[in-house]
């Protein structure tokens, strides 16, 4: 049975065949193979929530060590700061089809605005960009779906001129950052050739984009035979 298509009006986030997907303030899983569908149940410390004051970005991925696919939720509350904080990080088991909450998870990561709410799914860990502004650096803060635990990257100097717009992707097989330069005109892709190590950003690909304005260049995924897909202004 497929659900209905007005429950379906963006969709976040797919893996091993399920696409997550929001309407308003309602979330669902959808297998479009088998028709399995699933209403994500709200969270029990939501209800609470002023949602004047509320900023939330979002996850979806597979652990392999318990075969379940998890829904993870960032939550950080607008009206503490002017910077907006992680405060609190949950995530959903399918298996288990409970919310549980990671103790200990305020940290000092801001958020970076200008990103999409969906982190990348990628090598058993959930990625978005963020800031420290302890050590004044932008970082990839990654949710490892098997250990439970939070973890950041730092990026390398070379990252350091202006103006830029950052972005996460899957290049290939790597985990990948496009830069969009806008004096020069381009997108720079840069690879991380080894997991977990910083220092191993590579600059792999320029794209001259002469003809279009990069500011609405987003590329989203590489096919097997090297082409790139990209959107452009919507």
């Amino acid at each position: 049975m497929k659900p209905q298509s007005d429950c379906f009006n963006q969709i976040v986030s797919s893996c091993r065949g399920f696409i997550f997907s929001h309407r308003c303030s309602s979330y669902y899983l959808w297998n479009s193979s088998t028709g399995v569908h699933k209403q994500i149940p709200l969270s029990p410390l939501d209800s609470n929530l002023d949602a004047k004051y509320s900023c939330f970005r979002y996850g979806f991925g597979y652990d392999q060590s318990t075969d379940d696919c998890l829904v993870v939720s960032v939550y950080a509350d607008t009206s503490l700061a002017l910077d907006i904080m992680f405060s609190r990080l949950e995530f959903f088991s399918l298996r288990n089809n409970t919310w549980k909450e990671l103790e200990a998870t305020r940290t000092t990561y801001t958020i970076v605005t200008n990103q999409p709410k969906v982190g990348l799914f990628f090598n058993g860990s959930i990625r978005w960009l963020a800031r420290c502004p302890d050590l004044f650096m932008d970082v990839i803060i990654a949710f490892d779906l098997m250990e439970r635990k939070l973890f950041d990257m730092p990026f390398r100097d070379c990252f350091d001129h202006e103006p830029r717009d950052w972005g996460l992707w899957v290049f290939g097989e790597s985990l990948s950052l496009f830069a969009k330069d806008y004096v020069r005109r381009r997108v720079e892709i840069w690879v991380m050739k080894e997991y977990k190590v910083h220092s191993y950003w590579t600059l792999h690909l320029v794209l001259p984009i002469d003809d279009i304005s990069p500011i609405f260049f987003s590329p989203i995924c590489s096919t097997k035979s090297g082409d790139i897909v990209s959107t452009y202004n919507d």
